[in-house]
């Protein structure tokens, strides 16, 4: 047998294989597809009501602006119509090469065959134009209100940015070619990689972002020293171990957002807000709140106050003695926060000295861009299905977040995996972003009635136990720190919050990049700078931050000077577990990695 005669042999012995595999794949497939719950239709996208005012609006514009329509679809066929003609003048001339291309640049066509096959570099250019010529007609209608103009434009864009040939298989160069070098190998991992992860979600697909057995939660991430000293249904507490001879007065007490996992702030020691806290000699306390399953179904926002909140501060002045704590919040746990402090001015308890919030909303007259799946469409799917399961799956919000920065949360990772077989990166951040929450069913429903979509908060309506609260309520020493690009708690709807509150000590912080890079900014990267002004916080965001100073690096040391001021004075520290007090568990903790079971798995 030739060389040549060999290599076919044993290409064709590879695709058997290969083909074989597809086989036993396929059934896989249907199997799991096949353990898919039917879920509440709304949560699938937008009302019909979306795309009706949408063509209602530009109807309207035609009828009476019909010069404007007609130059768009004008410069849109013309544009087209050149690009076609010069493709095909190329091909004429006998030339395979792509027409001059003035399109602009995009990252997802970074394969030079983009710039160089004419096929390609036709359907790229056809494609950029016809999302410029969609996007264009969408942002010059002028008869939509604010709010259906926010989510016919967020909408248009998923759908544009769905079309894109680098979602498809025969249009993408790079899969095709990978396709080719490995006799078809790469498909088939990626139909395996395909299968896995609707097998993991139950029949639903959600990409997977992170190795998942790169890391272990305690081993190789959130490994801070420390242990739970309190739990009880909601939260353990975890008192982290000094690094320091003596610590502050006053402790720290950090509440997390329960829609993610307390550890994005502990994911390896360069980077983790928890040690560098600690070895700035504060005591610092942890909360780590429960993953709930169906049997929390009643559980609601007072239950997540009472039962978190202020049985937090009480066992952390408990434990140390203190009077006062300062208490920090981030996301939605700095909302929750904001409403225990308010709850707390009105009873006339002293016991917080000072409080930080982390990327926090409190007044969501303006949501952001997280708003436009804030409306009743699916809202109401929502209050529906979290009715029938006890709680609001992680899976929902997990793709909710990620639908947000789409191209790089949803189809570069599928595109990656699917089509072109690789293993996912072992990336920690993004193996914290898999490892979601899910929600009680009451407390989402109050949450997002309540607070979103009423703005009960900022309006005084919100109940806590009973008696509304409103941002007059905050009145103790406060620091905001918001992120200039943070696409789920946007900074001027949280600058708009803290000009509200009734405190007379307020300092606002805006980092750059989003909602973690710009928390998670580590003062030995010098990669993040941020704005501060020593005006008062009132009028537009935007002014402020106008007359705002850019500082070079983290916002971190002047968080701690910030803190240092309402610490106290130094102590012998204190060590996590004594004999007054055991320690229950080694951080960090059961809570953060027990996996509750649901109705259905």
């Amino acid at each position: 047998m030739t060389t040549d005669e060999n290599d076919a042999a044993q290409k064709l012995e590879r695709l058997q294989a290969n083909l074989a595999r597809v086989e036993a794949l396929n059934q896989r497939l249907m199997a799991a597809l096949a353990k898919r719950k039917q879920a509440d239709a709304a949560l699938s996208g937008p009302s019909s009501d979306v795309y009706m005012k949408a063509a209602a609006a530009y109807l309207a514009e035609m009828m009476q602006n019909p010069s404007k329509i007609l130059e768009h679809q004008v410069g849109y066929w013309g544009k087209t119509m050149k690009h076609y003609v010069e493709a095909q003048q190329k091909l004429l001339r006998g030339e395979f090469t792509a027409p001059e291309d003035h399109t602009p640049k995009d990252r997802r066509f970074s394969n030079p065959l983009w710039e160089t096959h004419p096929a390609f570099n036709y359907l790229k250019q056809q494609y950029l134009l016809n999302s410029e010529a969609v996007t264009s007609a969408v942002e010059d209608m002028e008869l939509l209100d604010p709010a259906d103009r926010r989510r016919v434009e967020y909408f248009t864009r998923q759908i544009v940015d769905m079309f894109s040939p680098t979602n498809f298989l025969g249009t993408n160069p790079d899969a095709l070619e990978k396709a080719v070098a490995t006799d078809g190998e790469s498909l088939v991992k990626g139909l395996e990689n395909l299968v896995r992860d609707i097998e993991a979600n139950s029949g639903d697909l959600l990409v997977t972002l992170a190795d998942k057995d790169a890391f272990k939660v305690g081993e190789n991430i959130a490994t801070s020293e420390g242990a739970v000293v309190y739990r009880n249904r909601m939260m353990e507490i975890i008192q982290y171990a000094p690094t320091t001879e003596t610590v502050y007065q006053t402790p720290i007490l950090l509440f997390p957002p329960w829609i993610n996992k307390f550890y994005i702030m502990d994911l390896k020691p360069a980077n983790s807000l928890i040690k560098w806290i600690v070895d700035q000699g504060f005591t610092l306390f942890v909360v780590s709140w429960v993953n709930p399953d169906s049997s929390y179904a009643d559980v609601g926002m007072d239950d997540y106050i009472r039962d978190g909140y202020l049985r937090a501060m009480a066992e952390t002045r408990r434990i140390t003695g203190e009077k006062q704590i300062n208490a920090v919040g981030y996301c939605i746990a700095g909302t929750t926060l904001g409403l225990t402090l308010a709850h707390l001015q009105r009873a006339g308890d002293t016991s917080v000295k000072s409080a930080t919030f982390f990327t926090t909303l409190t007044d969501f007259s303006d949501p952001g861009e997280v708003g436009v799946f804030l409306e009743d469409d699916f809202v109401d799917g929502i209050e529906r299905q979290s009715a029938r399961d006890g709680i609001l799956s992680k899976t929902f919000m997990s793709r909710t977040f990620s639908f947000l920065r789409s191209n790089d949360l949803i189809y570069q990772p599928a595109i990656k995996s699917y089509m072109m077989g690789e293993a996912p990166p072992a990336f920690d951040l993004l193996f914290w972003n898999g490892d979601g929450t899910n929600l009680p069913a009451k407390m989402a429903v109050e949450y997002l009635r309540g607070l979103c979509q009423t703005d009960g908060f900022a309006q005084g309506t919100f109940p806590v136990f009973g008696e509304p609260v409103s941002l007059a309520g905050v009145t103790l020493p406060l620091c905001s720190i918001a992120c200039e690009t943070d696409h789920i708690a946007h900074w001027r709807g949280c600058f708009n919050g803290v000009r509200q509150m009734g405190s007379k000590d307020k300092t606002f912080i805006l980092s750059e990049s989003g909602h973690i890079a710009g928390i998670i900014n580590p003062p030995s990267k010098d990669k993040y700078g941020h704005y501060t002004n020593e005006a008062l916080i009132e009028g537009a965001p935007e002014d402020w931050k106008a007359s705002a100073t850019f500082n070079k690096g983290s916002w971190w040391p002047r968080w701690r000077d910030w803190l240092k001021k309402r610490s106290g004075k130094q102590v012998p520290a204190r060590n996590p577990g004594d004999s007054t007090n055991p320690a229950l568990c080694p951080a960090p903790g059961t809570y953060v990695v027990a996996k509750p079971v649901l109705a259905g798995d």
